[in-house]
């Protein structure tokens, strides 16, 4: 359920780095820049499986100085699916063959095993039972490329609620509004009404008595 648009580029390859010590490990800084557009369209909403978020596969060669080219590793990458700054570390591995000569041939020769599909990392695209076996596929891991991810979503959906969000919380200024003026309006009233009481009460004394209470006072 996931598209691209048509002039969307799928795939690339890198340009070559040197690599550099970095305690222990070789690093090589490839800081290759990569966007990609997806669109997802949602099928039957009763369905109760989520989908399927894109992967992303990678392939790591090594060139020597004799232009020899070597498969060092592969790994897949799920997208990221909330939105922001995601930074991953993704281990790679490699087929090997068994036996010394393999290994030689790889040292002076060049060249190594390598997938017909890279979709081999995780299930292979021509899959289409329930168990996927390896049995017997030897591999050897080799290190991790980490990735630099800004992920950005767009939906209705989003535009929706952000709609709905605003519309409570201006109900809820103007419920606090109301709140307040009846709270004031209430203080307001009953001191209305107790000074209404007091004159009442003022009035139906008799005058010598009112006289009197001042004089004493």
């Amino acid at each position: 359920e996931w598209s691209s648009p048509a002039f969307q580029q799928l795939s690339g390859v890198t340009q070559t780095c040197a690599t550099k010590s970095v305690g222990w490990d070789n690093v090589a800084y490839f800081c290759y820049p990569f966007t990609l557009e997806m669109f997802f369209t949602q099928g039957d909403e009763s369905e109760d499986s989520l989908p399927q978020w894109p992967v992303l596969y990678f392939e790591v060669l090594s060139l020597d100085f004799w232009q020899r080219y070597r498969v060092e590793g592969y790994g897949s990458l799920v997208l990221p699916v909330s939105p922001g700054l995601h930074m991953l570390t993704i281990p790679t591995w490699r087929p090997v063959e068994l036996g010394t000569v393999a290994e030689l041939r790889r040292f002076f020769i060049g060249g190594s095993p390598e997938l017909e599909d890279i979709t081999y990392v995780r299930i292979p695209s021509t899959f289409k039972g329930e168990r996927l076996s390896r049995l017997g596929f030897r591999t050897e891991t080799t290190g991790s490329v980490t990735f630099r991810l800004c992920c950005l979503q767009q939906s209705r959906a989003f535009l929706e609620t952000s709609a709905l969000r605003q519309r409570m919380r201006s109900v809820l200024d103007r419920l606090g509004g109301f709140s307040q003026q009846s709270c004031v309006y209430n203080v307001l009233e009953a001191f209305q009404r107790a000074r209404r009481r007091m004159q009442e009460a003022r009035e139906s004394l008799p005058r010598d008595l009112i006289g009197t209470s001042a004089s004493a006072v």
